[in-house]
Parts: structure tokens; sequence; C-alpha cells
């Protein structure tokens, strides 16, 4: 303990003499959606919370305080380099501290389990050490900036089918082996600040009372010594969650602590002391963040200023990962692309125009610009006169209405039962989405009776454009002046809870636009009464989709395009509808015509470039069609930029499959996400991802760690002891590059039912052409152990390992033996 620790416990200690029992109740419970009480008498200032993992909201779900939206955490992940995670971290503590933020509420450490699981792109990894060493880095990054992180979701959460209640039924081997151990690393090398606790039970017990889980393992064992706050609406018990370790209940201003706890311990029902061992957290949290008069913050002075944008580029295409790169004529590969006089570039696909930058839900964020393909790729070579660039639709990813976007500019006016204006707002697009005390200055639910949705639309096509609403109640539509259509949306039957509970997106009106003329529209909502509600919420959205056309009709001009170009890029995608929290994927096909899109497109064009923009794996049935193939992930603000860098050869692709990409979904060795009764049973135990692959000698599509750079590389030695492998690897091409040695252990004769191998460590490293460089990988000990789970320990597995320096799990290059 440093001297600074020393003098932070102190006045802890001193601060928690002076509060009541009320008081300390009421610290433990949200005052509203996004932060803690403020304590005056003992210097406390009030701790405010943000979500994350991309980026920093705020507490305003709104587009006038933008924010940097970083590549998803798999396209983060897929860089394999734990340093640019800290990096990544220290720009998002930079921005919280810009907005006033003490808590981040990231990283997301669950694993890609099956690649149904729907935040699956605001994951890490299916494998377990990957996603610590990523994680730690992150957790690092935004706490050298002053700013604490939430490491969720502890654990068992890792699909999104009834995640509100449902039971994940996990032996102990493979929860301390694979789910568990993420959190352990993180808690470990980088001594995060908070934990959040998830919704689900893990063996029948709620994890927000697990005292087992927190307690016993997570206090007591790894010796973590953060605040624990639920995940939102996740607490449900006050003398169950205290007692099983829970400091915070989120959000407020309603929650089972405050006044019901503080009632608890005069009852009888809870020790003081347990109250006090939860404040006690929350305070030791507000004197690292320096929010506690008295107590010095943990850092006095912040890292350097970051360039977010410039970030954003770069950790795009160090995440992008190029899975194929063929030779289509002479020696030439398609990527990057030749740039020689004369040559043409068609770039194809509704998502090269309209790109999915993140993956929503509570990872959304609201930046200061998009770069789309065609931006980046426009910009790149308008510097480049000898290349000509066209540009077609070819498929639309999505048929189905969304909320207004490009070409709309909006705001919400309020107003009272007689109409008087209480207060306007922002808005970023035509979703309302307010929460808690996040309402336009001057608004109060009490007081609030409507709300217009209002502003004017640019179209960007002539035709016929349908407008819609989403959400429960009475709505008046209007578009050009003219009322629309006028009605209620009642709660439905809908199988899909979300979809029950806020409205399937309803077509309400088609209207015939011209391209550039701008148009009046308006949506106005009957705001009901949310005042008897614990958390006051109003969501409603103000739905659009462009003129639809044939898809065969848009297939062939993109087909025209092709045909007559030197390159076709082509960029696919999936849509919120298909992929976002909330809900969990039904299979893994592209939605649309994309497929058939790109099919017509390569039998035209043998140097067809595809381009993948979507969070987690997708069946890519032409893959072998194709001249290239990049997955380019969610990729965050600037990834229309980082495209085009890593098309035209300015940077290489550097990232590596974080997760195995299935041929099919057949493939998929676990596509168990809906629970039975309640009940998920891992029964595949520790065989998830790779392992499972190798297990029943199923070919992926594209393995773990698989990924191409713009360069050449020979592993020319391995020197393995059970502490490091020293490998040797030279750059045999003619251009720099990167190179991420992966190093797996293989048991020979294995006696402890383990997978056949699995990463134990890896590193990255840069050389310039004919250089050679050694690297040394540390191994840990847990590489070496399994959880035994009669003795309920840590156990070392003696006996002969294979070491394997490795391109993928896929490729090895070099092996080496270790006898332990």
């Amino acid at each position: 303990m440093t001297d600074a620790d020393q003098v932070r416990n102190d006045v802890v200690e001193a601060a928690l003499g002076k509060l009541d029992l009320d008081t300390k109740a009421r610290l433990l419970a949200g005052q509203d959606m996004w932060s803690l009480p403020a304590v005056p008498e003992i210097g406390l200032k009030s701790l405010v919370m943000s979500d994350g993992p991309i980026g920093v909201r705020g507490v305003r779900w709104t587009a006038d305080d933008p924010s940097i939206a970083l590549p998803s955490p798999t396209a983060l992940a897929a860089a394999w380099d734990p340093a640019l995670a800290r990096r990544a971290g220290r720009l998002l503590a930079q921005e919280a501290r810009r907005k006033g933020v003490h808590v981040l509420l990231a990283p997301t450490v669950n694993l890609h389990r099956s690649p149904l699981g729907g935040r699956h792109f605001e994951c890490y990894s299916e494998d377990p050490y990957l996603t610590g060493a990523v994680g730690s880095g992150y957790v690092n990054g935004v706490q050298d900036g002053g700013v604490g992180t939430t490491v969720k979701h502890f654990v068992g959460n890792d699909a999104e089918t009834e995640r509100f209640t449902v039971d994940s039924v996990i032996a102990p081997r493979p929860l301390r082996e694979l789910y568990l151990a993420p959190f352990e690393a993180i808690v470990a090398n980088a001594h995060p600040w908070g934990i959040m606790t998830a919704y689900n039970q893990v063996n029948g017990v709620t994890m927000t009372e697990h005292t087992h889980l927190v307690n016993e393992v997570l206090r007591a064992e790894w010796g973590f010594d953060g605040y624990n706050v639920s995940d939102w609406m996740a607490a449900r018990s006050t003398t169950g969650d205290i007692l099983g370790g829970l400091d915070v209940a989120m959000p407020g201003p309603v929650t089972v602590y405050g006044a019901p706890l503080a009632d608890a311990v005069r009852a009888g029902e809870v020790p003081e002391s347990a109250v006090d061992e939860a404040v006690r957290n929350v305070l030791r949290l507000a004197a690292r963040v320096g929010i506690l008069e008295g107590a010095p913050a943990v850092v006095g002075e912040v890292p350097a200023p970051i360039d977010g944008q410039a970030l954003a580029r770069e950790i795009a295409a160090r995440g992008f990962v190029l899975v194929r790169n063929e030779t289509v004529s002479g020696e030439e590969r398609a990527l990057p692309l030749d740039t020689s006089a004369g040559r043409t570039v068609a770039l194809i696909g509704a998502a090269a125009r309209d790109a999915r930058v993140l993956g929503g839900g509570s990872a959304t964020v609201f930046p200061e610009r998009i770069v789309s393909p065609l931006d980046g790729l426009t910009a790149a070579l308008a510097g480049l006169s000898q290349v000509s660039l066209t540009y077609s639709v070819g498929a639309d990813s999505s048929d189905e209405l969304t909320p207004a976007d490009k070409g709309f500019e909006l705001r919400a006016i309020c107003r009272d039962a007689s109409g008087a204006v209480l207060g306007t707002g922002s808005l970023p697009t035509g979703q309302v989405q307010w929460i808690g005390d996040d309402l336009p200055e001057g608004v109060g639910y009490e007081t609030m009776a409507s709300i217009e949705v209002v502003g004017t639309y640019v179209p960007r096509e002539s035709g016929e454009h349908a407008f819609g609403t989403r959400g429960l109640g009475a709505f008046t539509l209007a578009v050009g002046g003219e009322v629309r259509w006028e009605g209620v949306q009642a709660m439905g039957n809908e199988a899909d809870p979300f979809e029950a509970f806020f409205g399937a997106p309803s077509e309400r009106a088609r209207v015939t636009l011209a391209e550039g003329e701008a148009v009046e529209v308006s949506l106005t909502y009957q705001v009901p009464d949310v005042t008897a509600l614990p958390l006051k919420a109003i969501m409603f959205s103000f739905l659009h989709l462009g003129p639809r056309r044939s898809a065969d009709e848009l297939i062939a001009e993109a087909v025209e395009a092709a045909r007559s170009a030197d390159t076709a890029v082509v960029v696919v995608a999936t849509t919120e509808r298909v992929e976002s929290e909330g809900f969990d994927r039904k299979d893994l096909t592209l939605p649309g015509r994309q497929d058939d899109l790109v099919r017509a497109v390569a039998a035209v064009n043998p140097n067809t470039v595809v381009v993948v923009n979507a969070g987690s794996p997708v069946e890519l049935p032409w893959r072998e069609e194709v001249a290239a193939v990049l997955l380019t992930w969610f990729p965050g603000q600037e990834g229309g930029a980082a495209l085009a860098d890593v098309l035209l050869g300015d940077a290489e692709p550097g990232g590596r499959l974080p997760t195995t990409w299935p041929a099919e979904f057949a493939d998929a060795p676990v596509t168990e996400v809906v629970p039975a009764e309640g009940r998920l049973e891992y029964r595949e135990g520790l065989f998830i991802g790779y392992r499972a692959y190798e297990k029943q000698g199923i070919v992926p599509a594209f393995p773990f760690g698989h990924g191409l750079g713009y360069t050449d590389w020979a592993y020319e030695s391995l020197e393995a002891t059970p502490a490091a492998a020293t490998v040797r690897v030279t750059n045999t091409g003619t251009r720099p590059g990167r190179e991420t040695v992966q190093v797996y252990l293989a048991p020979v004769d294995d006696t402890a039912e383990r997978p056949a191998s699995w990463l134990a460590g890896f590193a990255s490293v840069s050389a310039g052409p004919g250089e050679s460089v050694d690297v040394e990988i540390a191994l840990p000990e847990r590489a070496f152990e399994i959880w035994d789970e009669d003795s309920r320990a840590w156990q070392r597995i003696g006996g002969g390992y294979e070491v394997r320096a490795s391109r993928s799990h896929g490729d090895t290059r070099l092996t080496a033996t270790l006898n332990l």
C-alpha cells in the first residue's frame, strides 16, 4: 500500500464515521439514471457514470455534445494488442473527463460462447486469455486517465434471450477456466475500480445476490477492492443484494436500497456492518476519482491529449482482418488495389454509403462525424486523378423502416395540455429515448402532454418515401404540411417481448418526394402518464424508408458497373434488426439479397473485393468466388477513412480473428442460446470456439487467429521453457509489416480431459523487408493448470506439452516439446 493509498483509506474511514444510517443507505442507491447523490457534509460530490465501451455518451441522449466513436470491442480485440487497447482507454478517459463522467460502464468481457449472441460485437473474443489481455489493457488505459471502469457483466451473461431472468447453468470447471477467467485476469493485471453484476442467475442464484461468486471468489479470493454496481434494474432484493455483496443499485430514484435498506437494518434483517462495507467501497471509488474532499485522486497528472479521430482511424485499420487475398493477374494480389493510371473502381452496396459503424443498444454514441466507405474512398482517390470511382447501391440490406437519419434535421418540441411550449431539444435521429431526468430544459413528466418531432427532410432520391412510427400510444404524422396518418399503437402480442413492449416498426404513409427538395415533417406523440413508474421514460421513433426499387434491377445496375471496372469493391452488412443488444440472432445469414449481389458481381469481375461490415460472424457462401474478403466489424466513426487506407495500401490490415468464423451455421458448435424453462445449460463444458471445432474435427471458413497482411513471414526458430517461448520471425516480403505470433499449448497423452490445444500467449512484432525479430512470449502458470472440482482449487498438470508457434490456430509453423 502506498502512502497515497493510506491517506485515501484514512479519509474514507473518517467520512464513513460521520454518516448516519439513512445517509449511508441513500448513498448506495442511484439518485437518477446515471449518478449517486452528493453528501456535502463529508465533502462528497455526486459520482457520475456513463455507458461505454466504444465512446462516452454522457448522461444525455443527444448529439449536442458529440462523442468519439471507436471501433467495436470485437474490432479492438482483433488487433491482438493490449497496448493499443490501453491507448483506446486513455482516449475514453479523456472523453469522460470532458463530459464530467467519473466511471465508464465498460469493458464487456463476456465470451463469444455462440456466434448467435446478440452482444457478440460488444465482447472481445471466444478465448478467455485474449479477452483478459485486451480487457486489462483497456482498463489500465481508462484508469491511467483517472476515470473508473466497471468490468461487466459478472458473470454468465453470454446471450440476450431472457437475459433478465435466465439461469445460466455452468459446471465449476468451465465457469472457472472460461467465463470467470477474463474477470480474474483483469482484477490481477489492471486492478479495476468497479465490477457490474449481471441480470442473470448462475447455477440458481441471481448474480446481484451471489455471495459465493462476489464475496468469496471476486473479493476474498481475488482481492478485488472496488465497487460492485448492478446492471440497470437488476437489483431486486434488498436483503439478498446487500448480503450478496452488491454495493450500488442502479438506476434511481426508486431502488431496493435507500429507505428500504435502512428499514431492513432497523428490522434486524441486515447487519449495519454490511451497509458500512458497501459504503466504504463507494467512498474508496470516490476517493480514487478525486471527488471526496481530503483524499488525493489516484491520477494527479492526466496523460497527454490524444487526437481522437486519428486514434479511431488507426484502431479501425489495425482491427480489419484480411481473411482472403488471392492472386488475380500475374503475381499481384487483389489487395492493395492497383492505383496505376486509368484504373477504375466500382464501389457497390448500400452499406458503402450508409455504413454501420457501431452496434447499438447501450453502446450507442453520437459522433461528430461518420466517414462511410464512399466518403473515405472518394476523399482518398481525389488525390489520385488517374483512378476513377463509381458507386451503385446494388442491394439494400434492409427493406424495413428505421429511425429518420440521413437528410433529416429534427428537434423535439414539448408542450403542456394547453399547447404551450415547455421546452425543446435537438434529436440526433428520429429516435426519442428519454430516461429519467434526461429531458429538455424546462420539461417535466408531470406537465408534458405532447412531444412533436419536427423538422425538414431533404431526399437523396426521388420516388415514393415511406414514413412510420415505433412505440406505443397515440400519434399524428404529417409530411409537407398535410396530416398523413393519425392513430393509436396498442401493445401487441408479438413473440418478441422487446417488440411487444416498444411496438414493432409500422409503416403509416407513403409520400412521393423529389430529390433535393426539402419538405417539412412532423410526428406528434401524446405523452401517457408515467409519473407513477419507478423509472420514468419516454421512447418512440419517427421512421423512414427511401424509395424501394426492385432488387433485381439494383443488382443488374451493380453488375454493369462491375463489368466495366478493373476492381469491384462490394460492401455487405448486417442491420440493427438482426444484430444488436436485447436479442440473439436466429442464424448467420446476411439480410436481404446481399449474397446474390456478391455472386452476380463476382461472376463478371474476377477482381472482386468484399468488405464485411458486421460485428460478428456471418455466412460467406461466395468466399471462394471472390478475390479478397476484408472483415471490418463495426469500424467506428473513421471506418471509411481507415478502409481507404487499407484498400490503397497506405496501411496494412492488422487484424487477426478473435473468434472462429464458421463456414455455415450448421458448423457452429454452440447454437443453444434459448433457455428451456428458464435454464440455459452450458452442456458443451470447456468446448466453445476453436476448442470445439478441433474436438469435433470441423474445419471452419477461417480459424481463430487467422489474418493476412501485405507482406510474408518466415518462422525461423522456437525455444520453449515452462516460463516462456522465444520465437524468431523474418519478414520475407517487400514492405514493412506487423505479425501477431501466437503460442498454443497441446498436451501430450492428456489425462485431464482438456481441449486438444489452447492459446497460451501472443505478441505482435514489426519488421522491415528482410529483417528478423526475436520475440519472447510469457507462458503464464495458469496455462498449465485446470480447476479441480474435487479439491476446489487450481491444479498444475505435469507431463509433456507440444508448444506451437503459429500464425493462427489452424496454421502452426514451429513446434517444441516441453516436459513439466
